[in-house]
């Protein structure tokens, strides 16, 4: 029988206790209280009952502590929490806001005639770049030029009676130095002089402003820009401040954004405006995906307004290329300030906690440590840490709903990214 247990232990399939059992029945000394005269019957029972204790305790009990021990050390792999990590590190932290603004021309202003006529001459083209003083329209300037002549020679009439007058006082005033004239009839000839000094003036007066009318027939750019949609056609008669006027001129270079910052941000905006005088500004389309111009911010409003508590800023920008259109809706990107030198992270690791923000620290043990933490600026889904880490640290940005301080991790090897 002890070949027999041996040959069991080492064939025998199951753990090393299932081995032992049956390997402690091989030096078992198999002898119970018969005797050998006993016949071949209770022999065979005897073996058959070692033989059955054999298998019974190998095959049904000494399996179930083989198994509980492959199950806690499976549960002990399968505790491992997989998560995404993220690296801290120094480096230079941009403070931008970025606000909704309008492209607002600097100047635009709406074409209009000073005085009443047919207009004979239409000079520009819808949509075409004008240049300050360039002549846009003509309206008839012969009533006017008629007019000037008359009064040019009202002016000269009155001019030669004025001097006239003079001589004659000149020489009333030489007779009354020598008692040859009464005096009255010399201080009347005086008095006339000065009202013909009056009469030319106004005369001159007349002729200035027929003069200027003329100029005005003239209609000329008032400023840089392109003109619109033209409002008057060629031979129609138009009245000064008409509906409407004649065109829109609106100045294309340069043009400015208006756009508003909140009023818990004036502060550290007019505090740095005032060290650095111009703050950086980028112009970005409606959707925030493509930068379209690049400009400076010099002045901000001089008061908040109530109803929204915003302050309105004016951005200027060159605009050479005009890809800034008046009325246009943009996202105004204003750097305020560069913080140099700070610890970065991602924004995902920051978690918040009764006693306020922390982060999940990857220990060398594959473990993680709650860190309490203190957060400055946010940019997108970089966040600056001021204290509670440090350079070279890694925090878990994902699957942290799952983790406990002391926790064990397995980082898979695609989920661990810089700072952004």
């Amino acid at each position: 029988m002890r070949p027999l247990f041996r040959l069991l232990a080492s064939s025998f399939p199951g753990c090393n206790k299932q081995k032992q059992c049956l390997m402690f029945f091989s030096e078992f000394p198999v002898r119970f209280p018969f005797s050998v005269r006993s016949g071949r019957f209770l022999r065979a029972v005897r073996y058959s009952c070692v033989v059955a204790g054999v298998f019974l305790f190998g095959t049904v009990l000494s399996p179930f502590p083989c198994a509980v021990g492959s199950a806690r050390a499976a549960a002990t792999e399968q505790s491992a929490t997989p998560v995404g990590v993220a690296g801290v590190s120094k480096g230079n932290m941009p403070f931008i806001l970025s606000e909704l603004g309008t492209v607002i021309p600097i100047a635009t202003v709406t074409v209009q005639t000073r005085l009443d006529g047919y207009l004979t001459q239409v000079l520009f083209t819808e949509g075409q770049e004008m240049r300050k003083n360039d002549l846009l329209a003509v309206i008839d300037p012969r009533p006017y030029e008629a007019l000037l002549k008359q009064y040019e020679g009202q002016l000269a009439a009155d001019i030669a009676q004025l001097d006239e007058a003079r001589m004659d006082d000149a020489r009333y005033q030489k007779l009354l130095r020598r008692d040859a004239v009464d005096a009255q009839t010399a201080q009347d000839q005086h008095y006339k002089v000065q009202q013909l000094i009056g009469t030319v003036k106004s005369d001159q007066g007349l002729v200035d402003t027929y003069r200027l009318d003329i100029e005005y027939c003239h209609i000329r750019a008032p400023v840089s820009g392109r003109v619109g949609i033209r409002a008057v056609d060629r031979g129609n008669y138009v009245t000064a401040a008409q509906s409407g006027g004649l065109a829109i001129l609106t100045q294309m270079k340069p043009i400015s954004v208006i756009f508003t910052v909140p009023q818990d941000r004036l502060g550290l905006v007019w505090k740095r405006l005032r060290q650095v005088r111009e703050l950086p500004v980028e112009a970005w389309d409606s959707a925030d995906g493509e930068k379209l111009a690049t400009g400076k911010v010099s002045s901000l409003d001089s008061e908040v307004d109530t109803s929204t508590g915003t302050v309105r800023l004016r951005a200027i920008f060159d605009n050479l290329d005009e890809d800034l259109f008046p009325n246009q809706f943009v996202n105004a990107h204003l750097l305020v300030d560069t913080e140099q030198n700070v610890l970065l992270t991602a924004a995902s690791a920051i978690q918040t906690g009764p006693d306020g923000s922390f982060v999940y620290v990857v220990q060398s043990d594959s473990t993680v440590k709650a860190v309490p933490v203190k957060t400055g600026i946010t940019q997108g889904n970089t966040v600056v840490v001021m204290s509670g880490v440090k350079d070279g640290d890694r925090v878990v940005i994902s699957g942290v709903d799952r983790l406990h301080d002391g926790a064990r991790i397995s980082i898979p090897a695609d989920n661990t990214s810089a700072v952004p």
